[in-house]
């Protein structure tokens, strides 16, 4: 590459940064607003969700029918599902509310999903660690085992959770048939995704089954990462990897041909 290229190359890059933080910045106060907890909501929002989960789970005495500590498991398993259903959610019929910023020439449909995606990876991810803090600290649950496992299966569901939020974002404006039934599918993955149950705690078969799931191993690594022998875990973060690839590469497809015809209209 030459050095015009570079150099050209460079400046693209930075005002896209621009224009993403300028559309993060909207998106965050347009969403909170200025006033009480303003932006900070993005991390009370999914805190307050966890919360009321895991006060259901201990007021049930789920955690007298497992050795699994009831408050990280619903940490865990919760914070997993706000990561890639929330973030699916907002990308949906994305550009049409944005719409009038496609006028602007170095805004793109790209820009747009990547900053509610990034909003949502904020929020998630503040969520789970002051929560872990937070129960930690007062005894309520064990400090992680292993950080490790946490990381790399976090990791892996912030691009699972870019590429389903590339995809939905795209198909919702293409259909509004999709667009309607999006919440419908998440209402049913949200059993099946591992927050609920350990893959150990399944038949066989049924293992088998969920594990064609990406999500599923993201789950499991986290938890393996808190609880560590406690409970086998079965997670394949190749897999994971391959799956998310795979529908990064589709969701980066359609959203190209989404932005050509929000551009042609």
């Amino acid at each position: 590459m030459t050095t015009i290229g570079r150099t050209s190359f460079a400046r693209s890059v930075a005002i896209q940064q621009r224009v993403i933080g300028a559309l993060l910045l909207r998106e965050a106060i347009t969403r909170y607003g200025r006033h009480g907890f303003g932006v900070l909501w993005i991390i009370i929002e999914p805190a307050l969700f966890t919360l009321g989960v895991a006060a259901f789970w201990y007021l049930a005495k789920m955690h007298i029918l497992s050795s699994i500590p009831i408050i990280a498991f619903a940490i865990t398993g919760y914070s997993s599902v706000l990561m890639w259903r929330n973030t699916s959610g907002r990308c949906s019929k994305a550009i049409e509310s944005n719409r009038p910023l496609m006028y602007h020439r170095n805004v793109n449909v790209l820009d747009i999903f990547l900053a509610r995606v990034i909003l949502e990876w904020v929020g998630a991810t503040a969520s789970i660690a002051v929560l872990t803090i937070i129960f930690a600290s007062a005894g309520a649950m064990n400090w992680p085992e292993d950080p490790w496992p946490i990381i790399g299966g976090w990791l892996l569901l912030a691009w699972f959770s870019l590429g389903l939020g590339l995809t939905v974002g795209a198909l919702s404006e293409r259909s509004e048939t999709f667009e309607r039934t999006w919440p419908i599918i998440t209402y049913l993955l949200f059993p099946l995704s591992g927050a609920v149950y350990m893959v150990e705690w399944l038949p066989k078969p049924a293992q088998e089954t969920v594990l064609w799931l990406p999500m599923v191993h993201g789950v499991e690594m986290i938890r393996e990462g808190y609880f560590g022998d406690l409970v086998p875990t079965h997670a394949d973060p190749a897999y994971f990897a391959a799956a998310n690839l795979v529908l990064t590469l589709i969701g980066l497809a359609l959203a190209r041909e989404t932005g050509r015809r929000v551009r042609m209209r």
